[in-house]
């Protein structure tokens, strides 16, 4: 299992670049508010788990605190923000299952949430750039996700889909056959070397304005 992990960070690393961006609303000069996101298992993946993810935007810079559980436990599980103009701005229903495998990979998902706009890493850089810098994501200890982060820099379309209720928060990393590690025959649709497990989409839920 750690020679498959080692390979995963590695590999993971090297893929971020093929994550695309999406543009976004026309610039805004002054977003803040409090938002929350209420995380559910994705359509199809199985996870058995949850969370909840306050947000608080201020300017183009955001606060954000997140709890999950029932995560693969001391797996890296990427996390970020979602945001594509031309998205549906939810997350995936069993119907984006466009391949028939009966789960939904990243892609897949894609039309839902739309692109990576900010990566939740704990350290460094949290642009789209680091999506899959799986070494600085949270590892889940028994299965646990306790991430909590302030002053990230975002750009203002981003700003402005938070505080409108258009972002979506979703956490990657799903035990498909449940053998307590990322494998298997499907590879990722972000990066071959990898099995599809370690980047499907576990848990999600739509970033919501408060007040």
């Amino acid at each position: 299992m750690k020679q498959t992990r080692r390979v995963a960070l590695t590999a993971l690393g090297c893929a971020a670049a093929i994550i695309p961006l999406a543009g976004g609303f026309a610039p805004a000069t002054a977003n803040a508010g409090d938002a929350v996101a209420h995380l559910e298992p994705v359509a199809l993946n199985g996870v058995p788990g949850s969370g909840t993810a306050f947000v608080t935007v201020r300017g183009t810079r955001v606060d954000v605190s997140m709890r999950a559980g029932g995560l693969l436990a001391d797996a890296p599980h990427a996390a970020h923000i979602h945001f594509g103009a031309d998205a549906r701005h939810e997350c995936p229903a069993a119907t984006d299952d466009t391949d028939g495998s009966g789960t939904l990979n990243t892609t897949e998902g894609g039309p839902a949430y739309g692109a990576v706009r900010v990566s939740l890493t704990k350290t460094g850089d949290t642009s789209p750039a680091s999506a899959l810098a799986i070494d600085r994501f949270d590892t889940a200890p028994g299965g646990e996700l306790a991430y909590q982060r302030g002053s990230i820099k975002v750009d203002q379309d981003v700003a402005k889909a938070i505080t409108e209720g258009y972002a979506v928060i979703v956490i990657h990393g799903v035990d498909h056959n449940h053998d307590g590690s990322y494998d298997g025959a499907t590879p990722s649709d972000l990066n071959p070397a990898l099995p599809t497990e370690a980047t499907d989409p576990a848990l999600c839920g739509r970033i919501v304005p408060q007040g």
